[in-house]
Formats: structure tokens, C-alpha cells, sequence
């Protein structure tokens, strides 16, 4: 692998501060993560050096990061930070380092290679439903019961 795609928590387990490796991220994880250093001297020598490359997703892969999303019901759970990156991972094909499910689910469904950093990663991939525990019903989002009014739970249906 040439480089990586780094969202928000590869940039707080320190991912590109210890490896020689080119990163991407986007505009806007870099400015969710400027306050990790008290000194930004770090973060602009990475991009100084041209180890960490900041690059917009282009908007076909933006909506199709939407789309698959919503396919497996994790949009609601992602930022917009989550969103590109996902969508950076769709354009270029690079491996996206995360700890976050939402986009490890969203990434592996379409065949997106993931690496996780802190944690095993993902095991089971699927698509959420949402379940009403007292009658049962499902739906494909929503937080209340239709036919009975209990608020609905949410679950993972493994492929």
C-alpha cells in the first residue's frame, strides 16, 4: 500500500506522527484535528514534507459514500467528516485507518480496504434495522413504533 486514508482517531492514536508512510486525509478531518498538538508545528511539518496530503473526495464519490451509507443505515451515525472520508477511500481505492464502526461497516460493504488502529476492528459487517421490542414490527429507520408506539431499538443483520 502507497499511502493511507486517515480519519480523526488515526490522527489521535498518532498514526502519521510514527509512520514513514504518505497519508490523505481531508479537509475536514484536519480541521477537526489542528487542536491534537498545542503546537501545530507537527501537523505542518507533515504536510511540509508531503507526508500527510490533504485532498477533497470529488462529488460522485461523495454521493456514493452517501448512498452506501444510507444502504446500510449507519448515515445518521456519521459526521460529515465521516462522509469523506469514506468517499476519499471510494476515489482513490487507499486503505482508510480507523477505529470508527459506522465507517468500517459502511467501507468493508463496499469493499473498501480498512485497517483499524486501537482496537480488532470489525468482524461482522451487515446492515441496521431498526425493531420494535414489543410487536416486533421492523423498519428501515425512525425511533418510534408506528403500530404500537414503543420507542424502536436498532440491530445489526449480519451478512
Amino acid at each position: 500500500m502507497d499511502f493511507r486514508i486517515l480519519d480523526a482517531s488515526a490522527f489521535y492514536a498518532g498514526v502519521p506522527f510514527r509512520s514513514s508512510e504518505d497519508c490523505y486525509t481531508t479537509s475536514l478531518v484536519y480541521e477537526e484535528i489542528q487542536h491534537i498538538k498545542k503546537n501545530h508545528d507537527v501537523l505542518e511539518t507533515l504536510l511540509e514534507t508531503n507526508r500527510l496530503k490533504i485532498r477533497e473526495p470529488d462529488e460522485q464519490s461523495t454521493q456514493t459514500a452517501i448512498k452506501a451509507a444510507k444502504k446500510t443505515g449507519d448515515f445518521p451515525q456519521l459526521s460529515k467528516q465521516d462522509i469523506s472520508i469514506i468517499a476519499l477511500g471510494i476515489e482513490t481505492k487507499g486503505q482508510i485507518i480507523t477505529d470508527d464502526f459506522a465507517i468500517s461497516n459502511v467501507a468493508k460493504n463496499i469493499g473498501l480496504n480498512i485497517a483499524p488502529i486501537m482496537t480488532k476492528g470489525i468482524k461482522d459487517v451487515g446492515k441496521w434495522i431498526h425493531y420494535c421490542p414489543g410487536c416486533k414490527a421492523s423498519y428501515q429507520n425512525g425511533k418510534e413504533c408506528y403500530i404500537c408506539g414503543t420507542t424502536l431499538k436498532r440491530k445489526l443483520l449480519k451478512e
